[in-house]
């Protein structure tokens, strides 16, 4: 079945947007001071990820493919698989589709970001920065995060035995998700999607939250150019070599 655009744009604004209240939404719960998942761990964040990847390409992915991803798009783009008059508009449902899975994030835990003290737990319920301060090593996270996760989730929504079953599909790329997220997320959070960084960080600037501390802007173009990086990287691989 073929969609309007304005319908594809409609599912990658509310895909992201759940990517956002599953994801940033589980770090709320584990990091914000009094909530009933407080210190509950990183399995709980890695849950949230994974299930906030799946839900979506599960709802949406033959409506608009569920990238919720501007990194997604631009690599589908580079390599011939996405057509290059719909990216711009793709990835403009994507940003504001963040903003408004981290503004219902914010909403609804709204009295415990009022409650903490880390400025550090705050920052992490938004965007990402790298646990050893080392611009370096965020680069190559997020850069190698997001290209395994390109070549992953193409592999499984794109060739054969995917195609045939697309809902085993997106469930396998929702625990490719949680499973990067266990093994890769330490350093940076992670990101892998510009996105889903780009606009918490700058909501983490506008809101008055009391203890926020820094919204890190000299930091902030790593985790928008190296997944885009990855991305790209990956697409080519599973263009060039498995398909």
């Amino acid at each position: 079945m073929h969609y309007s655009l304005m319908t594809e744009l409609i599912a990658e604004f509310i895909g992201t947007a759940l990517l956002m209240v599953f994801g940033n939404g589980a770090v709320a719960n584990v990091e914000l001071k009094g909530t009933k998942g407080f210190k509950s761990g990183w399995i709980t964040i890695a849950m949230g990820y994974g299930f906030g990847v799946m839900f979506p390409v599960l709802m949406f992915g033959s409506v608009s493919g569920a990238h919720i991803n501007p990194a997604m798009t631009i690599a589908q783009v580079v390599v011939g698989m996405f057509p290059v008059s719909d990216m711009l508009p793709y990835i403009i449902a994507q940003l504001f589709g963040a903003l408004a899975g981290q503004l219902i994030v914010v909403a609804t835990y709204y009295p415990y970001y009022k409650a903490t003290e880390s400025a550090d737990s705050i920052f992490a319920t938004f965007s990402t920065t790298d646990a050893a301060q080392s611009r370096t090593n965020y680069f190559l996270n997020e850069f190698f995060g997001t290209l395994i996760l390109v070549v992953g989730a193409l592999s499984c929504l794109i060739l054969p035995w995917g195609a045939k079953d697309p809902a085993a599909a997106s469930i396998v790329v929702g625990f490719i998700v949680w499973g990067l997220v266990t093994s890769m997320g330490g350093p940076t959070g992670p990101g892998l999607n510009p996105a889903r960084d780009l606009m918490p960080r700058l909501l983490h600037q506008i809101l008055p939250f009391p203890n926020k501390g820094s919204s890190r802007w000299k930091e902030a173009w790593i985790p928008v150019v190296a997944p885009i990086a990855g991305a790209i990287v990956g697409a080519e691989i599973f263009h060039y070599f498995i398909v």
